[in-house]
């Protein structure tokens, strides 16, 4: 699956009050992993930003002058990102913002053009109810290097909210098994018959067995209780199958 993990910076907090996008950074995933074919925008919104705003992103109105406008990366924009799932931190803020600046340009919303959209923050606040879920209190709880992150900056957090996706969805990698061609052992094929060995068995310890049942509680929290082996013990009484 191609994956894209997306972050806006603006000129303010309300779209509808005509506040505007100046950076966009994208970070692509494929099957997961990092390709590098990223893209980085930064964008001339034609007003200043509010003085919150930029303490939060340092991004001067001088410094976009000479920026291109949104109009002119649109198609750029819904090409790149066509047909993916997007991930982003407090998706409807971005999304909201993306929606506004695609309507000026007589653009349909910004999910016509894409799979779907993960947002991290509310998959966070499922996985850790009751704590912080900004991103940097995640880089800290997942143990991803936020330390170059001073100033907010779109391709910067991108980079790292594809760091704490990866992490927070390491159990589900875990679990997944990679049946593709290209990893398929070719050649010559030796079979054994196992019936002349005698196989140990090998139990887990108190301690493995307390760590498997944490990931299991994890992936059924973040899964909103639709594991297999919940809803067959709910409905069969049976005990889970691990």
């Amino acid at each position: 699956m191609r994956q894209i993990v997306l972050d806006t910076e603006t000129t303010g907090l309300s779209a509808e009050t005509g506040d505007r996008i100046i950076e966009i950074g994208c970070v692509e995933l494929v099957g997961r992993k990092l390709t590098g074919n990223n893209r980085h925008w930064y964008l001339n919104p034609e007003r200043e930003s509010h003085e919150d705003a930029l303490k939060v992103h340092g991004i001067t109105s001088e410094f976009l002058r000479d920026k291109p406008k949104f109009a002119a990366i649109a198609e750029e924009l819904v090409e790149y990102v066509g047909g993916a799932e997007i991930i982003i931190h407090n998706a409807a803020f971005d999304v909201g913002f993306l929606n506004k600046e695609l309507e000026l340009v007589g653009k349909p919303g910004f999910r016509s053009f894409v799979d779907n959209v993960i947002d991290t923050f509310a998959m966070a606040k499922e996985m850790f109810p009751g704590k912080r879920n900004s991103l940097d209190a995640l880089c800290d709880r997942l143990e991803v290097d936020n330390s170059g992150r001073t100033l907010h900056g779109a391709l910067l957090d991108a980079e790292l909210l594809a760091d704490v996706y990866i992490n927070l969805t390491r159990g589900q990698e875990a679990l997944l098994i990679d049946a593709s061609p290209q990893d398929a052992v070719t050649g010559i094929q030796t079979r054994v018959d196992l019936r002349q060995f005698t196989l140990p068995v090998l139990l887990a310890s108190e301690q493995e067995a307390a760590a498997h049942e944490e990931v299991l509680a994890q992936l059924d929290k973040a899964s909103g209780g639709k594991t297999l082996w919940r809803i067959q013990t709910r409905e069969g009484g049976s005990e889970p199958v691990a």
